[in-house]
């Protein structure tokens, strides 16, 4: 647990996504940097006392841990003009969010669906209700949790919200903490974005939290003043970087990992693209006939260098880790077919998987293949 507080404590946040082709985005970033941990610790760090991360909107839907969470409190209080339109239009049923609070008071931790059977018994989901389209019990739950009345204490098995009240989820001194101003709190996530980054431009910074440029400006401009940002110089960037007083500056670094398409490494793909010389897109939303890579694409990096990417598919039924395409990129060195499959024979083993099989797609699945021959 010690090791993933301080994986957690480094890269500030973890992104939630459903897809689970692979398996669970939050729990892939503590992989690639831990290799072959007990998510165990991860589920209890998120859903068991003493709570060490806590949901909420942060880069997207994400883990933080509660500290952060104060300083979030901003955005739950523009939750009116800023949470999403479907979100924002629950707030004018007041008679509505009374019952879904006042049930989630008296028999949370609760899922949608169980809130949405006490308050309206005759409520049945049509096929309507999909994607983005909730129906009005959901709606109104997304906009208790937005604007922070009411929070998650976890997931189900199915990977659905458990809401319940922040007094009930939240350690005390962090709930009962009094929320610092904007100004504060921006400059406070700024911080932490840096810390992670290492060393990134304004636009990298903001984005991780999805903050507001003219505000997030301010706070770098107040980060800098105080010493807590560093002006810094970048071959590649296209504009001032600024580094964090405290990041490492090895002369070397040796690594290997397979980096999620939500790890906060690749969050800002001009980034990735400068530092790394790396072009990637998420292709899931793509039609099938359209996709370049491949449908769950993960990028290898070895050492300095992005080297190649994957298409992976847990096939939990056959036992398999499924390479479904690989591709290598222009200078990757002659290794890379032997590290890449070592890597995956380590996630298979990781995800509990017999095997590793590829399928003869991309330019680097013939020698990834011989490789883990």
């Amino acid at each position: 647990m010690r090791q993933v507080q301080a994986t957690i404590d480094r890269i500030g946040l973890l992104q939630i996504d459903s897809v689970n082709v692979l398996a669970r985005a939050h729990l892939l970033p503590l992989y690639s940097r831990l290799g072959p941990y007990d998510i165990g610790l991860l589920e209890r760090a998120s859903s068991k006392r003493p709570r060490r991360l806590v949901e909420y909107w942060a880069h997207e839907a994400s883990f933080v841990p509660p500290e952060t969470h104060r300083l979030l409190r901003w955005r739950m209080d523009r939750a009116d003009r800023e949470a999403w339109r479907t979100v924002r239009a629950a707030a004018e049923q007041t008679e509505l969010l009374a019952d879904v609070m006042a049930e989630v008071e008296r028999s949370g931790p609760l899922t949608a669906g169980q809130v949405a059977g006490a308050v309206d018994p005759d409520h049945v989901p049509d096929r309507k209700n999909w994607g983005w389209n909730w129906p009005p019990v959901k709606s109104a739950l997304e906009y208790l949790f937005w604007s922070g009345r009411i929070t998650s204490a976890g997931r189900t098995a199915q990977f659905e919200r458990l809401y319940d009240l922040p007094e009930r989820v939240l350690p005390g001194e962090v709930h009962q903490a009094e929320a610092p101003g904007p100004e504060e709190a921006i400059a406070g996530l700024i911080e932490i974005s840096a810390q992670a980054h290492g060393v990134g431009t304004a636009r990298c910074l903001r984005d991780y939290f999805r903050l507001p440029a003219r505000e997030a400006g301010r706070a770098i401009e107040r980060l800098a003043d105080q010493g807590r940002l560093i002006p810094a110089e970048v071959e590649g960037f296209t504009g001032p970087a600024w580094m964090h007083p405290e990041a490492r500056r090895p002369r070397r670094i040796e690594a290997r990992a397979l980096l999620a398409p939500f790890d906060p490494l690749i969050f800002e793909r001009r980034r990735l693209e400068e530092l790394f010389g790396f072009h990637y897109r998420i292709e899931i939303y793509v039609p099938k006939s359209k996709r370049r890579h491949g449908y769950y694409v993960l990028p290898f990096l070895m050492d300095e260098s992005l080297v190649a990417r994957v298409d992976l598919k847990s096939d939990r039924d056959g036992s398999v880790l499924l390479v479904q395409a690989a591709w290598a990129e222009e200078d990757a060195p002659a290794e890379t077919p032997a590290a890449l499959a070592e890597e995956l024979r380590l996630m298979a083993t990781w995800l509990g998987l017999e095997r590793v099989e590829v399928q003869p797609r991309g330019d680097l699945a013939a020698d990834l293949a011989e490789a883990l021959r």
